[in-house]
């Protein structure tokens, strides 16, 4: 049975970036940067103020000293004014600099009567110039393939005149979920059915990896059901599995896969919740088990399926975020295989929350973190410790 390390080993080393798309720059949002991009404007593209006031030379800007205003320049067109010994333009921020000017003089530290103004606070040069090039030089490297395009980045590359970019395709992801106790939310339930939680849980999931989920009706526990199901989801990139996995008589997922062609790369992983977990390769397109317990499957979604979903879109940083926390209470993992505890994470302090086991939904939906125990470990009271942020 391979450790989580080489299991997540093995499928990142398997998998591949997906091809790439040009999309332009307000749909490009959230997706993965598929090229360097260099700076072909500086910024700020001139000197300009970084205040309402005067431009001076600073050399004229003493205490008391009283300047001639000669013109205004408002921010927006250079209207090519010049400041000379004993003179002043009315500046505005984001204004560019004059030509003769070192310095500008904040309008709170002036007294303007008629064209002249009388300078209260004198002036260093260079005080509150922005210099061209003080951000960003032309040539100068923005983001490099691989990077997220969130906000301020996509901001940055407006401010270059791109407005296409290059960034890896999303993978369409199709999720299933097998048993024939399964009945849709909505639906009548009879004896010895249950609601399926799954497919909603993993279509979530999906998306805020960068996925395109596409759902399918849970599938009976009947070979030729699975064997349909399996080859219209082979349409897909990725072929996402809750149930069936494991060895039961009625878990088919495994034979039926076979049938059809699919070269299972791995098989089960020592972590709990989660063991029963596949991963295999289908007609070019990927395959997860994943367990049919909600928690394993979420478990086993986040350690496994989401590093390889972002993988696929060129994503080279860390698929979950870590942080330090202090532990609110000792816990023990009695077992052979690391466990990963559900908890709430609340100024600082990890707290263990709910019932641990693998069916056990509302903790599950009452956690913000997990914890990683080993494998016979025992972690004190007040021990500093890493966990996984769930949001």
């Amino acid at each position: 049975m391979l450790t989580e390390q080489d299991a997540l080993s093995s499928i990142l080393a398997a998998v591949r970036p997906l091809e790439t798309e040009e999309l332009r720059l307000f749909e490009a949002g959230g997706r993965i940067l598929a090229e360097n991009v260099l700076a072909r404007v500086s910024l700020p593209p001139f000197d300009n103020s970084s205040m309402d006031g005067y431009a001076v030379r600073a050399a004229d800007a003493v205490a008391a000293a009283v300047l001639r205003v000669i013109g205004e320049q408002p921010a927006g067109p250079d209207q090519g004014l010049k400041v000379d010994a004993g003179t002043a333009v009315r500046i505005y921020t984001g204004a560019p600099i004059p030509a003769g000017a070192n310095a500008v003089v904040m309008q709170e530290d002036c007294d303007r009567q008629a064209d002249q103004v009388t300078i209260r606070e004198a002036a260093s040069p260079g005080e509150f110039i922005r210099l061209r090039g003080g951000d960003l030089c032309e040539g100068q490297k923005i983001a490099g393939a691989g990077a997220r395009l969130n906000g301020p980045l996509l901001a940055t590359l407006a401010s270059q005149g791109v407005g296409r970019i290059r960034v890896f395709r999303r993978p369409k992801v199709a999720i299933l979920a097998t048993g024939s106790e399964l009945r849709s939310p909505g639906e009548p339930l009879g004896p010895g059915e249950i609601y399926e939680t799954n497919r909603v849980m993993l279509h979530e999931m999906v998306q805020d990896a960068g996925g395109i989920p596409r759902l399918f009706d849970p599938v009976p526990d009947e070979e030729n059901e699975h064997l349909r199901a399996f080859q219209d989801a082979a349409s897909d990139d990725v072929i996402v599995i809750a149930g069936g996995v494991s060895v039961g008589e009625r878990d088919l997922v495994k034979t039926t896969l076979k049938k059809l062609g699919c070269h299972i790369e791995l098989w089960r992983v020592a972590v709990r919740p989660g063991k029963p977990f596949l991963f295999g390769r289908l007609h070019g397109k990927w395959v997860f088990g994943l367990p049919g317990n909600p928690v394993s499957a979420f478990v086993t979604f986040l350690l496994f399926v989401r590093p390889a979903l972002l993988a696929m879109q060129g994503w080279r940083g860390e698929a979950v975020t870590k942080i330090q926390a202090i532990l609110s209470k000792s816990v023990t993992n009695k077992g052979e295989r690391p466990h990963y505890l559900r908890g709430h994470l609340e100024a600082g302090r990890f707290i263990p929350v709910g019932n641990q086991e693998s069916h056990a939904l509302f903790a599950l939906s009452r956690a913000n973190a997990l914890l990683r125990i080993g494998a016979g470990e025992q972690i004190p009271e007040h021990q500093t410790v890493e966990v996984v942020l769930l949001a």
